[in-house]
């Protein structure tokens, strides 16, 4: 009959005694790690912003101001005037092109609300150095936005907490609720559509057809 030696039987009973503790701690809803948060680290995270307002901070700023922001630390991928750069995104215009064969999917032609815009650029932008925007910097930027829009018209607009919530961007009424049978939602009654489907099958793949040109043709890298 085989023995462990001393050294393994203690290896053993030490392992044997984490697991027992390990399982103790997971069973009281522990896991003897970590600790819990600090309200200084809650409210590092805590930044989102919602469309009815809440968690905006204090601040304000002007479309002027956020026009010079929006050159030194936006345009160089997103364009002078929101327009793109190369691929990066396209800000404005695309208005009443959603039911296009081309739809230009912006701020202004297709966002549903401006808690949205305010929030990306507080949490993501610019890229590569996020959340180094102040408030009154966001606002201003966001002013901007609306400005190069068409959504506010007025070149001295200044953007703020107070009056936030009085925007309403133009394709919010096109947004509905996700009401699906397995999804929570609030949503009531049906979407207003017509002439539907009953069944949606994809008949064909751009890489099986070869209709995406090759990196070295003219426009190459994607499909014009």
């Amino acid at each position: 009959m085989s023995r462990f030696p001393e050294s393994r039987l203690v290896t053993a009973c030490v392992l044997a005694a984490g697991i027992v503790l390990t399982a103790g701690l997971a069973q009281a809803g522990k896991f003897g790690i970590g600790h819990e948060a600090t309200s200084e680290e809650v409210a590092g995270w805590d930044i989102d912003v919602r469309p009815d307002g809440q968690g905006l901070p204090e601040g304000s700023g002007s479309v002027s101001q956020g026009e010079a922001i929006f050159s030194e630390r936006c345009a160089v991928c997103h364009g002078d005037f929101a327009e793109g750069v190369d691929r990066w995104p396209v800000l404005a215009g695309g208005r009443d092109t959603l039911k296009s064969d081309r739809p230009v999917k912006t701020i202004g032609s297709y966002w549903p609300y401006l808690s949205t815009v305010f929030d990306y650029i507080n949490r993501a932008m610019p890229f590569g150095d996020a959340q180094s925007l102040e408030p009154d910097e966001v606002y201003a930027i966001t002013a901007f936005l609306l400005y190069m829009n068409d959504i506010v018209t007025d070149d001295q607009f200044v953007l703020s907490k107070e009056n936030f919530t009085t925007i309403k961007m133009p394709n919010e009424a096109n947004f509905i609720d996700d009401d699906r049978p397995d999804t929570p939602t609030l949503a009531k009654g049906e979407p207003c559509m017509s002439n539907c489907k009953e069944s949606v099958e994809i008949t064909g793949r751009a890489r099986i057809l070869d209709v995406t040109p090759d990196a070295d043709e003219e426009g190459g890298g994607g499909i014009d």
